[in-house]
């Protein structure tokens, strides 16, 4: 079946995705999540039915990490943003939604469209008037008493993880996230407070909480970083995350050229400083 919306087409058999006709790169697991999504659009898709749709109950993997890069892999190819989502929204602690309306299915028979109400089209022509009213009080109302919260923000960084097995790697992996602190507290000070030295924050990966981070530090964002050995090499996964609602905003996958990790700092502190400009610094300070 091939599902159409917006400029996109997903075809869930051959698991392609087209963009205005042309083929869009889509890794397989984010395209078997997309499936699932587009199948039951409008519709909560816990993340329990995810992992059964793209790894199987049998398969054993860091299911919370992999489901996230899957679904930012899934935005990234719909060029979707978490922050603002137009196709593929996050129900916090429930799972997510595919929420963009899909093409009609062809040689559907269609209704008539009926004559327009004109006595309801004048009674939204009032209600139209008194919402613009109401938006006309409210920034007076703004304009006279501001808000005069805090517009900084904390950014906890998380020690990044080794996961390659090879303990050679540990000392590099852990001081690439202090390299990210320090670029990150001299960006905007005055917008941005950042925590790397926080014990919940050095933890081992596998006792590691966001819900414990986020009330801890009182962090608004974490962020996290793994080595891993791929299938061709190894690869560096990176994790932007909003911790009100544990959202991924952003995740990443770089490529490690050797095995002395080169190019490896300055790509890490790059990713992330994109990642915090986009998704935080674009908001004007109050």
């Amino acid at each position: 079946m091939v599902h159409t919306f917006g400029v996109f087409e997903f075809d869930d058999e051959k698991k392609e995705l087209r963009r205005n006709g042309r083929a869009a790169a889509i890794e397989p697991q984010p395209a078997r999540a997309l499936a699932l999504l587009l199948s039951r659009a409008g519709e909560i898709v816990t993340r329990d039915e995810l992992r059964d749709a793209v790894w199987g109950k049998d398969t054993h993997v860091d299911f919370d990490r992999g489901l996230a890069y899957c679904i930012s892999q899934v935005r990234a190819a719909l060029g979707d943003s978490g922050d603002n989502p137009r196709f593929v929204q996050t129900i916090p602690k429930q799972g997510f939604k595919f929420i963009a309306p899909l093409a009609p299915l062809p040689n559907v028979a269609q209704f008539p469209t009926p004559e327009p109400d004109r006595q309801a089209a004048h009674g939204l022509w009032f209600a139209a008037k008194a919402m613009a009213a109401v938006a006309i009080i409210a920034a007076v109302v703004w304009a006279y008493f501001p808000d005069t919260s805090d517009p900084r923000v904390m950014i906890a960084v998380s020690v990044f993880d080794n996961e390659t097995g090879n303990a050679a790697y540990d000392r590099p992996v852990a001081g690439l996230s202090d390299l990210v602190v320090e670029h990150l507290a001299q960006m905007e000070p005055g917008r941005i407070f950042v925590n790397g030295n926080a014990a919940i924050l050095r933890q081992p990966r596998n006792i590691r909480n966001l819900k414990a981070i986020a009330a801890e530090v009182e962090a608004d964002y974490v962020l996290l970083g793994q080595l891993q050995q791929g299938e061709n090499g190894l690869r560096f996964i990176t994790h932007f995350i909003r911790l009100w609602d544990e959202t991924h905003l952003k995740a990443n996958r770089l490529d490690v050229p050797d095995a002395k990790l080169t190019g490896l700092e300055a790509a890490v502190v790059d990713e992330f400083d994109r990642a915090v400009r986009e998704h935080v610094l674009k908001r004007p300070a109050n």
